[in-house]
Formats: structure tokens, C-alpha cells, sequence
């Protein structure tokens, strides 16, 4: 097989796994958790330095892993939702990190959306085939 071929597969699969453990393992029950949840997840806003608007920055978080996750798996807008999906992971590490717990999942999350953010979904995406027809 193609080293391309090889690649553009690399990229789907690793799409599609981490893109569905956002959306269905982590952001589902955040998202729909609603404004009592996204102030609880907000909160944690405030180990990166900021202290207000505690529900945005949770409902950001939730539909960065929820929609950022379903978005990714689909490989459409794989770019701008991998960047949420990171800065997001950034602020977990920080609320971990804080409160002396493990960061290294959230820091492996990190690396795997921010090394999408740098690709792009590859060539087996909605992006992609959107960028075909133009």
C-alpha cells in the first residue's frame, strides 16, 4: 500500500476513536449537564487566571469535547475544533496539575489534538471532500 494511503488511514482512525471518546465519553454528559454543570466545569477556569463567567467557560469546555469530538470524528472543521479540544486539555492540566492529581491523560489528550490541529483531518474527511468540490 501507498505511504499515503497508509497515512490519510492513520489519520481517519485516530479521528474517528478520540473524536467519539470526546464526544460520548467525556463531553456528553457535560453538555447536556446544563448551566449547573458548566458552572461546576467553569470554575476551573480559574487555575488559568481568569474569574468570571464561570457558566461560558463551562459550556465552552462541554462543547468543545462534545461538538468539538463529534466534529473530529466526522473531519469537518478538524482544525478550529482540535484547538478547542487543546486549549481546553491546557486547562485540565492546570485544575490536575493544582490539585495533585494525575495530568497525563489530559496531557496525551493534548498532544493527540494539537498534533490534528498541526495535520489537518487528512484526506479520508468532510474537509477534505468540501475542499474537492471548490
Amino acid at each position: 500500500m501507498k505511504k499515503s494511503i497508509l497515512l490519510n488511514l492513520g489519520l481517519l482512525t485516530i479521528r474517528v476513536g478520540i473524536g467519539l471518546s470526546f464526544a460520548f465519553n467525556h463531553g456528553y454528559s457535560k453538555i447536556s449537564g446544563g448551566p449547573e454543570t458548566w458552572e461546576k466545569l467553569g470554575a476551573n477556569i480559574a487555575y488559568a487566571g481568569l474569574d468570571f463567567a464561570y457558566v461560558f467557560w463551562g459550556f465552552m469546555a462541554a462543547f468543545a469535547e462534545f461538538g468539538g469530538g463529534l466534529l473530529i470524528a466526522l473531519g469537518l472543521l478538524t482544525r478550529p475544533a482540535a484547538l478547542l479540544i487543546a486549549c481546553t486539555m491546557v486547562v485540565a492540566i492546570l485544575m490536575h496539575t493544582a490539585q495533585g492529581q494525575s495530568y497525563w491523560h489530559a496531557l496525551e489528550m493534548l498532544s493527540v489534538a494539537a498534533g490534528l490541529a498541526l495535520t489537518g483531518a487528512g484526506k479520508y474527511s468532510l474537509d477534505a471532500h468540501i475542499r474537492l468540490r471548490r
